[in-house]
């Protein structure tokens, strides 16, 4: 009988978690107006605007408690973060498929965000935890988790919307969740020794932080990249409805195009957590970011959804590499000790990243176009390769 090592075992059950809680938090994209729409909600502007306030509340709030339970987590563990935000996941997502007005479900989604932390606590778990030179893989391997089920929940959703209807989708999600909890509960082993000290307080933690300016890059990193990543959700079905000639089955052939750099993150992610432990995670985050930047560009020129599809499979691949690659950079310069603030500040930054990216990206592409969307997005991008070439690519810690 073959036996995993601990830290092996964790990784799986945390990537297994890390997917189906992502999953949980993106898998209403296609049908959160179509939900709204089934409780009485007619008129356009008013779905709009429910659905808005819906999706974006979530990660917005997330935003500002994730520090949070980052320190919470150094000072009693991250399996208990983990459980916790499980736990209360599966709770509220079933919550929500029995709502009878549009307003609970906006309440229900900033309770979703106030009690998020699975994945920065799966992080931080498996980055303590994981061997020095397996590192980017076991970090790439989490990240295939947590970006796949952001990317593929809103195919699913849309999927058993079709067939199940809009209740059981939360339901069904609900259960996953909860089956993340009973995998956390019985086969992750985490070895935590609680501080004998105070813990310090956030600002003492970033005034003595020795790598500060990897730090903030690394924020603001995370910050544009989910921004970018995001920014054509809101359009996605407007923009295939504007170059496909075949309108039957939209919502589907969106989610299955969202869905598609999700899906080569899954395939790559752990690959090139391989080559980041041989070549340097610096390198990869740099030459990542530079690829993503050029392939928004010609999405900008696609014809059919097919094109623009196989597109974001390739993005899907470089994205695959850049947050395995920061992870395992802030592997390097944090101290065991509050790991879990420094790496839920990278959340913070991801979770900004998705509600300025979504709600922006709408508004961009009313204002300017759609098409127009994919530049702007491209040369973020670009300005936050600067950043990385000049404060973590030609750093000498990591040269």
């Amino acid at each position: 009988m073959i036996t995993l090592q601990k830290w092996k075992r964790n990784l799986y059950v945390c990537a297994f978690g890390a997917f189906s809680n992502s999953a949980a938090i993106s898998q209403i994209a296609p049908i959160l107006p179509l939900y709204i729409q089934h409780l009485g909600v007619h008129d356009t502007a008013s779905i709009e605007m429910w659905s808005g306030l819906a999706f974006g509340c979530t990660n917005f709030i997330a935003a500002f408690f994730s520090p949070f339970w980052g320190t919470i987590a150094d000072k009693y563990g991250r399996k208990l973060m983990m459980l916790r935000a499980s736990f209360g996941m599966s709770i509220i997502l079933t919550s929500i498929g029995f709502v009878s007005y549009v307003y609970q479900i906006v309440i229900l989604r900033a309770l979703m965000g106030s009690i998020s932390g699975f994945n920065s606590g799966a992080i931080t778990l498996v980055a303590t935890q994981s061997p020095k030179e397996r590192a980017g893989w076991a970090l790439g391997t989490l990240s295939t988790g947590s970006i796949g089920g952001s990317l593929l929940g809103p195919l699913v959703g849309g999927y058993l919307a079709e067939i199940m209807g809009f209740r059981y989708v939360f339901i069904s999600m609900g259960l996953f969740t909860a089956f993340a909890f009973i995998l956390t509960l019985f086969f992750v082993r985490e070895d935590f020794t609680p501080p004998t000290e105070k813990l310090p307080s956030s600002l003492d933690v970033l005034r003595h932080f020795p790598e500060k300016s990897v730090l903030f890059t690394l924020f603001f990193s995370c910050f544009c990249i989910t921004a970018a990543l995001f920014s054509i959700e809101p359009i996605i079905t407007i923009y295939i409805g504007m170059i496909s000639k075949n309108t039957a089955h939209l919502a589907f052939i969106s989610g299955l195009v969202f869905a598609a750099s999700g899906f080569s993150s899954i395939l790559a992610a752990p690959t090139l957590g391989r080559v980041s432990d041989r070549i340097g995670a610096h390198r990869i985050i740099f030459f990542a970011v530079i690829a993503a930047a050029c392939l928004f560009i010609p999405q900008a020129f696609v014809q059919s959804p097919w094109q623009l599809l196989v597109l974001r499979l390739f993005i899907g691949v470089a994205f695959g590499a850049i947050f395995p690659a920061m992870n395992a950079i802030l592997k390097h310069i944090s101290p065991s000790s509050v790991a879990g603030r420094i790496f839920s500040y990278t959340q913070t930054g991801q979770f900004l990243g998705v509600s300025c990216g979504a709600i922006t990206g709408g508004q961009i592409a009313a204002l300017l176009g759609i098409r127009n969307l994919f530049f702007l997005t491209s040369a973020l991008l670009f300005f936050n390769a600067i950043f990385i070439y000049k404060y973590i690519f030609t750093h000498k810690n990591f040269t």
